[in-house]
């Protein structure tokens, strides 16, 4: 019986997301940056996730969780649906190789519910904890420093997008579980910004990380690499964001304490502050330290930003299938966040890996 509970609930969240037009388009229309958002630390299968990991651009309720079939959580965002549209991103915390991504999302009601599925190496279903993001943008950003831009690839097209300079982002399918990435208008002089990407599969185990990355004056490329339950290349959907100066959820001031960083060296046992500065940014100005904590683990430390609540995210970077989460939640501790650690993984075996690690408070 309380399988077939199980079961009904999957069924009727899923139908009347599908009837709502899940994840479906992107709007046009002028408005600040962002229109919607939200993120949580999820670490519980039903009921309220803890409180204080948790906020958003509504005015009242809480982020609440519903559990599916093994390794499958309904996120509820309570009063920031929007009909179609917005951008969602999930890095599971675990002390193994596992990871999560998301199935779909779309509003019911007021709300707007982001469905994840949590997998181990190999595709068995996993209990594991996450963070979670939600936000939607539309409208420009004045000409400058800053730039946002993001895509959902549905797996067969741009399904949702947003661009700060309002250029017509593209994708382009080079080979299977491969794609390059153009976001034009947002281009920098030299490796500025953060990317964060995550696999779309409602069918099957998928995950995906950024392989390369590129820029110039006149837009970033990137590419999106994806890979099934173990390391073979899968063509899926996926969701990627690419921030400068402004919060993973396309937010800024509010909030003001928010930083990301990119281990591009993650043989150096530090700890060391990433180059170019432009991808080790700190909004308060304080300098983003990484240092190894054994082989696969590193401690990112994000000084002068620390507030509750607050969200890490956690994207892999590199040519191979290696993927990397969270082993822990982070600890905010006076002023300072310790993110202890990122945890890289090669099949399940632990590995020094370049990542991205993006991190925002709500103020």
């Amino acid at each position: 019986m309380r399988l077939l509970r199980t079961v009904v609930t999957r069924l009727l969240l899923l139908c009347a997301m599908v009837a709502a037009g899940a994840a479906a388009g992107a709007g046009a229309a002028n408005a600040a940056v962002p229109d919607v958002w939200g993120f949580a630390y999820v670490n519980t299968n039903s009921g309220v996730p803890n409180l204080s990991y948790q906020a958003g651009s509504w005015t009242s309720g809480t982020v609440t969780v519903t559990p599916g079939v093994p390794g499958e959580y309904f996120v509820r965002f309570p009063q920031i649906g929007i009909p179609k549209g917005g951008i969602a991103h999930v890095t599971a915390i675990s002390q193994t190789a596992e990871w999560c991504q998301i199935e779909k999302w779309g509003q019911v009601g007021t709300d707007e519910i982001v469905a994840v599925r949590c997998y181990r190496y190999g595709g068995g279903p996993a209990k594991a904890l996450f963070s979670i993001v939600f936000a939607s943008s539309s409208g420009a950003l004045p000409a400058g420093t800053q730039a946002f831009g993001y895509v959902y690839w549905d797996g067969s097209s741009i399904a949702s997008d947003y661009n700060s300079s309002l250029g017509v982002n593209a994708v382009f399918h080079n080979a299977t579980g491969d794609w390059t990435v153009w976001l034009p208008g947002l281009g920098s002089t030299t490796a500025a910004g953060n990317i964060q990407v995550t696999a779309v599969d409602s069918g099957s185990p998928a995950r995906c990380k950024v392989g390369a990355w590129g820029w110039s004056p006149n837009g970033q490329k990137i590419q999106v690499l994806c890979h099934d339950a173990t390391s073979l290349p899968r063509d899926t959907g996926w969701t990627l964001t690419y921030q400068r100066e402004r919060a993973i959820t396309g937010a800024f001031a509010p909030p003001k304490l928010f930083a990301y960083t990119f281990d591009n060296t993650p043989a150096n046992p530090g700890p060391y502050a990433p180059l170019p500065a432009g991808v080790n940014f700190n909004y308060p100005g304080a300098i983003n330290k990484i240092q190894s904590a054994g082989t696969g683990l590193r401690l990112v430390t994000f000084p002068a930003v620390g507030a509750l609540p607050n969200d890490v995210q956690v994207t892999a970077f590199g040519p191979g299938p290696e993927f990397c989460n969270l082993l822990t939640l982070w600890t905010t501790s006076g002023s300072d966040v310790y993110v202890r650690d990122v945890a890289c993984y090669n099949g399940t075996t632990r590995v020094n890996q370049a990542s991205f690690v993006t991190y925002t408070s709500v103020y």
